[in-house]
């Protein structure tokens, strides 16, 4: 299975550039079209930005960020906890501070395998010593703020693993 991850988009009315206004840079919509499943870690701002997204045609799962409209937060939930093919990805939008982030969600998320995240802009894919869980942080796909590239992520889940992989998009 092969996931397609994104976060802090922080568009306001669709995907797509269109006369002028900010969208998702190019090749970005092709992997969420290949994808079997579109994960958005929060911020996306309005609606249509999640409608646009449902219209590419894998399943979306998506959270709620502290950007968020009402209108987004009402549909989509803080947290999410999903499997695929038997391994388990919670979904959150912030993790919270850098220091200790690893072992504070392995802690929150025991019976997670890994933990998909946003709010910083930055990517950040870390591993557990033992190897049995890991974070990710796609950062952003159309708003990198202090990241030196637009990013995104790719997964694939296989044998009851997943791997995770930084996709930069400039």
């Amino acid at each position: 299975m092969n996931l397609a991850i994104i976060s802090d988009t922080h568009l306001a009315a669709g995907v797509e550039a269109v006369e002028g206004r900010r969208g998702l840079p190019p090749g970005t919509l092709d992997r969420l079209r290949r994808a079997d499943a579109i994960l958005h870690a929060g911020d996306l701002m309005r609606v249509p930005v999640l409608d646009d997204l449902v219209a590419l045609g894998p399943p979306v799962h998506a959270i709620c960020g502290n950007a968020d409209d009402d209108d987004v937060r009402a549909r989509l939930p803080a947290r999410l906890t999903l499997e695929f093919e038997g391994v388990q990805v919670v979904m959150t939008h912030n993790g919270g501070p850098a220091a200790g982030r690893l072992e504070r969600m392995r802690r929150k998320y025991p019976d997670a395998d890994a933990v998909v995240f946003g709010h910083s802009h930055i990517p950040l894919h870390e591993t557990s010593e033992d190897g049995a869980f890991q974070i990710f942080n796609p950062g952003s796909a159309a708003d990198r703020r202090r990241a030196p590239k637009h990013t995104m992520g790719e997964a694939v889940v296989r044998d009851g693993a997943i791997a995770f992989t930084l996709v930069e998009l400039d």
